[in-house]
């Protein structure tokens, strides 16, 4: 029964690898067997804190530094990566902007749906094409709680995340069919850099924990064993689902 989680030999694409949940998401695939191709708008070439703690699992790492807001960067990237044969691609990098909808600046809007839904589906085309190819291949998205709620002051997050969880079905339902399973991670209230702001606003965090069943902010460990599910042999007729990973939040 373990050897469904086994992902020896192969190799995971992450992005947003630095930090944060693309940080545990790179590690506990390491963690598993998988060797790991990380990337992030400000990766380091060598010596990062990922490399490291991927390395320290035995297996291999390399890295990237891409601006996932331009978009020929991100094309070219997909063309490296296709070349590479990944057998996993976690969508995970993201931005977002606070800003009321009656004064989102557009700019700010234009960014986030580049970063967060234009790239992910530039990157996932390109990858998608070389496991199409190959008949296997996971693809996991980053997706969120508002992919099913709409928020507050974030317009373009949440169009982005919605948007996400209909791309997840669509690609599924063009690609499971070819050996591609195509899924959605949607981590709740997770303590990390993109929910400080939230975090540090006495009123937003206790009503957030009061309507959290677990009691507690999620941390980015939390979203491991998802991943490793999505990404291994155990998930291999889940497809096209958005998974909440939230402390019971949406069951409240």
């Amino acid at each position: 029964m373990n050897d469904l989680f086994d992902l020896s030999g192969r190799t995971a694409v992450v992005t947003g690898a630095k930090r944060g949940i693309g940080f545990a998401m790179a590690n506990a695939l390491a963690g598993a067997g998988a060797d790991i191709i990380g990337v992030s708008a400000t990766l380091e070439p060598t010596g990062s804190a990922i490399e490291q703690a991927v390395l320290a699992h035995g297996r291999s790492f390399t890295g990237f530094a891409v601006d996932f807001a331009d978009r020929d960067a991100v094309i070219e990237l997909g063309t490296k990566l296709s070349a590479l044969h990944p057998d996993i691609l976690v969508n995970n990098a993201g931005t977002i902007e606070r800003s009321p909808a009656v004064d989102h600046p557009l700019e700010l809007w234009d960014r986030v749906i580049g970063v967060d839904l234009s790239s992910q589906f530039v990157l996932a085309q390109a990858i998608g094409r070389s496991m199409l190819e190959r008949g296997s291949g996971k693809i996991i998205f980053t997706a969120s709680l508002l992919s099913f709620q709409g928020g507050i002051n974030v317009p373009g997050y949440t169009a982005a995340k919605s948007g996400i969880a209909g791309l997840t079905k669509a690609l599924s339902n063009e690609w499971a069919g070819k050996g591609v399973t195509v899924n959605a991670i949607a981590p709740g209230y997770i303590a990390t850099d993109n929910t400080q702001a939230l975090q540090d606003d006495p009123d937003r965090s206790r009503a957030i924990l009061d309507r959290i069943p677990a009691g507690r902010w999620g941390t980015a460990g939390d979203l491991a064993g998802a991943t490793v599910f999505l990404a291994s042999s155990a998930s291999d007729y889940v497809s096209g689902i958005t998974l909440p990973v939230d402390g019971g939040w949406l069951g409240r």
